[in-house]
């Protein structure tokens, strides 16, 4: 626990000024850990990012990553939008697995693509919703720490029903409620100080769903670790794992908030 509470204390301690400074460098900063976060998601199956197919499907990653702004100017550089660089990675996905006579299978070649999905499109909302506002990105981030962090003394305090033994056996169902609820008490009091420019019935009912998002991000972390036979997505932070371990929640929050108009 005394690892777990000094590498938090660490990391926030280098995030936040990012987070604060905004811009150029806390995109390149998610850039980084979105690559960390797809060579995690890689090597649970076994594969590399450091391949052909790694490297393709890294392309696929940095078209989905882009944010607006680059998304244009690469778009007048080439004439392709992101949508067509992800569809060139698929195709030169599926045209190794023909070279290397499908010892990197169709299969390997859909997880690699749903992979940059999953962990492009999180990250590429996380770096649109800074651009967007300093406020909603600080009252997401709030969310998933608060729902975390409710959720686990919640359940150490009083779980007793288990909430998806067969993904997570420590997870309880007074834990899952527990999370919301302290989420919506770092919502209403974070709005009061800064005013988020929304009805209060609003603020509650989207961090609600966010924190259930966000408590199903990290059970979808958990599914994949169980499948994989890992306990942890990665060591980048003794005691707390990798990328994927940390920002799992996030993954599905941000794009969740803009896909409710809520930033």
């Amino acid at each position: 626990m005394k690892e777990r509470l000094i590498t938090g204390a660490i990391a926030m301690a280098f995030f936040i000024p990012f987070v604060v400074f905004g811009g150029t460098p806390f995109t390149i900063l998610v850039l980084i850990l979105g690559t960390i976060g797809f060579q995690e998601l890689l090597k649970m199956k076994g594969r590399t990012l450091w391949s052909v197919p790694g490297l393709i499907s890294l392309l696929a990653l940095y078209a989905f990553m882009m944010p607006g702004e680059w998304t244009l100017q690469v778009s007048e550089w080439t004439g392709y939008t992101k949508v067509e660089f992800a569809f060139i990675a698929v195709i030169l996905l599926l045209i190794h697995t023909v070279i290397v006579k499908n010892s990197f299978t169709f299969d390997d070649a859909a997880f690699a693509i749903l992979g940059t999905l999953y962990v492009g499109m999180g990250f590429l909302y996380l770096i649109e919703t800074r651009e967007e506002s300093l406020a909603y990105l600080i009252y997401a981030l709030l969310v998933v720490w608060f729902t975390d962090s409710g959720a686990y003394f919640t359940g150490r305090k009083f779980g007793k029903r288990k909430l998806w033994p067969e993904i997570s056996p420590n997870k309880t169902i007074e834990g899952f409620i527990g999370g919301i609820i302290y989420a919506i008490v770092a919502a209403l009091v974070f709005d009061y100080f800064v005013d988020l420019n929304k009805p209060i019935y609003i603020i509650i009912i989207v961090t609600v769903v966010a924190s259930v998002f966000g408590q199903m991000g990290d059970l979808v972390e958990s599914a994949l670790k169980r499948h994989f036979n890992v306990k942890d997505s990665g060591k980048l932070l003794p005691g707390h794992g990798g990328v994927l371990d940390r920002f799992d929640s996030i993954l599905f929050v941000m794009p969740l908030l803009h896909f409710l108009h809520f930033i």
